[in-house]
């Protein structure tokens, strides 16, 4: 038994009888365990994790389960301390039936209409591998400049991850966003990092949100995020802009909000993310959203 099993068993109450790697994640190990009480459960581990990473990761799990919007695995044991690891309830991965994306768009438009206290989060709490700031804030305006693209641009800068010339077109979108940001909208209740992988999807069909990077943000953001990889279907946004309808123009800045996480797999991966990174920059430029 590992040092993270004892942990487990000791927390559950119950022993690993079994268990066996899951894939995905680009900073802990996962896996599937079986217990001695005949429950399967997943579990993350970590050698040396960001401060607080796991009890972070645990609370958003329960902000976004509040919400009563999206199904979100429920959280059975966490620690930080050493042996650091978080354990949830197993989701039996499926395939999708014909309503699967359109029911996460509707259950989309049901998290961000339950909104926020701030835009970032009321305890400050940051994000991620990089540690972005998520300082409590008034507008989305001062949020996505001085808690993403500004520090995000200073520390492409300290890693040479992009062109000079790069970094001072992002710092030029981040000094004008009260005007590129289009109609203000209060705080949405975001998950934050929605690409197809931390959606899963059940045998009977229903999408579970999973891994998330919760913060009170623009709504746009989640929807644009959605877009950078692909894998979902248009029914998932025709269904949410039908519930909630987005504002005149969100088509030309998807790459406003696409611009954070495009710069922080630059960062984190170089290669093909600093040409999309230009290229996000480009349309905002080229649509007439951003004169950078």
């Amino acid at each position: 038994m590992t040092d993270v099993d004892g942990a487990i068993s000791a927390a559950l109450g119950s022993g690993v009888v079994t268990s066996a790697p899951v894939s995905g994640g680009d900073m802990a190990a996962s896996f599937r365990l079986v217990l001695d009480d005949g429950r399967t459960i997943f579990a993350k581990t970590h050698s040396s994790p960001p401060l607080g990473f796991f009890t972070r990761e645990a609370s958003d799990l329960a902000w976004l389960t509040a919400a009563r919007a999206l199904p979100v695995p429920k959280v059975l044991a966490v620690s930080d301390d050493f042996p650091a690891f978080l354990a949830l309830e197993w989701i039996e991965p499926g395939g999708r039936r014909p309503s699967t994306d359109a029911d996460l768009g509707a259950g989309l438009a049901s998290l961000h209409r339950a909104g926020a206290d701030c835009f970032g989060r009321t305890d400050g709490r940051t994000t991620g591998s990089l540690a972005l700031p998520n300082e409590p804030t008034e507008t989305w305006a001062a949020f996505y400049a001085e808690c993403r693209l500004l520090p995000l641009a200073r520390i492409a800068a300290d890693r040479n991850s992009l062109p000079t010339a790069s970094i001072e077109r992002i710092e030029s979108v981040a000094g004008r966003l009260d005007e590129l940001g289009g109609p203000v909208e209060p705080p949405a209740r975001l998950h934050g990092d929605l690409w197809a992988g931390n959606r899963l999807v059940d045998v009977h069909g229903d999408s579970w949100l999973i891994d998330p990077a919760s913060h009170g943000g623009h709504r746009e953001f989640d929807l644009a995020m959605m877009r950078v990889f692909g894998g979902f279907d248009a029914d998932a946004f025709d269904t949410y802009n039908s519930r909630f309808p987005l504002a005149v123009g969100w088509e030309a800045r998807v790459p406003l909000h696409q611009l954070a996480p495009l710069i922080v797999h630059a960062i984190k991966f170089g290669g093909a993310y600093v040409s999309a990174v230009e290229r996000a920059l480009d349309k905002l430029a080229t649509r007439g959203v951003a004169g950078v």
